[in-house]
């Protein structure tokens, strides 16, 4: 574990920091560089001499300040006011009370998501020890995370999607006790996932889009995390069974060309809070798993170019909030009951390029033959 320069003492110093955010963030769409220059106009002396008296104003200055002489473009001028110690009035930078002594201001929370800024992130960023939120969505940052990250003790969202991100999966995020939402997808991260990862207490993980490899770690159930997207990586192997015991948390999981091996596991139906499943474009065989009738609030199911057959389940057709079933290019030889005219039901539905009987746009009779003649066995 790495050290901190900043340690929390106590876990309600951090909630009631991030309740202070609440009121803060509800104005993000409102601050832009208009108004931050005139409030720059009209405050910047007294903010001056606060920045002075102010220690952790003053880090983040430096910090700030560093980041600038690193950013090599900046197309929507987003960092121009990046000048003096009113780092408040910076386009992008917000500012809170701190929660124990609401005489002193710090730097909680930094939002440059669409900017397309190019650069990189320095070694000082890890001044910035009060920060709460790190939004960075849609820029060309690149290189590698700095490894002084891991003093942001507070960093509760940590947002680096759609950048130029490079190297193994960043292992400094696993250090920041206080996160719960992570998205580092759209970077080039490589390598495998680390089985760390799923230890620590998240509520949301998107990894998508990256160069990740090896298998998905055994220990994955082990989050409590509500939405997890690996998609577009090069996992392989199968989905491991410690998936249920993500039952009592689990909403979404994109699971979209990761190379998965094997057959659906029947502890995918054990998740009953589920809405989305999505395992299309994979190398999934076998039947789709029974269990999967059970998952009532499941809205979106897509199997799609898979290698799987067998029979679709007509219990599966008939969940109650079923809106997506999607289960083209797959080996299904037959559709009970309603399944055969899901449109009738209101939900979108694709049986294309299957086995079956009567059905137009279906594969050859040669190429089913040479599959369902050798079922696979899961259960």
């Amino acid at each position: 574990m790495a050290s901190f320069s900043n340690p929390i003492t106590t876990t309600t110093t951090f909630i009631i920091l991030i309740l202070s955010l609440t009121s803060l963030f509800n104005n993000l769409t409102a601050k832009n560089g208009h108004k931050t220059a005139l409030l720059h106009n009209r405050r910047g002396h007294s903010s001056s001499i606060k920045a002075i008296t102010n220690p952790r104003l003053h880090q983040a200055y430096i910090a700030l300040q560093a980041w600038k002489r690193v950013i090599y473009s900046d197309p929507n001028n987003l960092t121009t006011n990046w000048i003096g110690p009113s780092v408040c009035n910076y386009t992008g930078v917000y500012c809170s009370k701190l929660p124990n002594d609401t005489k002193i201001q710090v730097v909680a929370g930094i939002d440059l998501n669409h900017a397309d800024i190019a650069g990189f992130l320095p070694d000082e960023l890890g001044l910035l020890n009060d920060l709460a939120l790190l939004h960075l969505n849609s820029n060309r940052f690149c290189g590698i995370l700095p490894l002084t990250l891991s003093n942001l003790t507070l960093l509760y969202e940590l947002d680096l999607s759609n950048n130029r991100f490079v190297g193994p999966f960043p292992s400094v995020v696993l250090s920041l006790p206080s996160l719960k939402y992570l998205d580092l997808r759209y970077n080039e991260f490589e390598g495998p996932l680390p089985s760390q990862l799923f230890s620590k207490n998240l509520d949301a993980i998107f990894v998508n889009n990256n160069r990740l490899t090896s298998i998905i770690p055994s220990n994955l159930g082990s989050s409590s995390a509500s939405v997890i997207v690996f998609a577009n990586n090069f996992f392989g192997g199968q989905l491991p069974l410690s998936i249920a015991n993500f039952a009592n948390t689990l909403e979404e999981l994109l699971l979209i060309n990761t190379s998965l091996t094997g057959c659906l596991p029947p502890e995918v139906g054990f998740l009953y809070k589920l809405r989305v499943l999505d395992v299309s474009n994979n190398k999934l065989v076998g039947p789709i798993p029974y269990t999967i009738a059970g998952l009532a609030h499941l809205e979106m199911l897509n199997v799609a170019h898979n290698r799987m057959s067998g029979i679709v389940q007509e219990g599966i057709c008939a969940l109650p909030n079923l809106s997506n079933f999607t289960f083209s290019y797959n080996y299904f030889c037959e559709e009970q009951g309603i399944c055969s005219n899901l449109t009738s039901k209101g939900i979108v539905s694709d049986d294309r390029r299957n086995c079956l009987p009567d059905k137009p746009l279906q594969r050859s009779k040669k190429d089913c033959e040479a599959v369902n003649e050798n079922p696979v066995e899961c259960f």
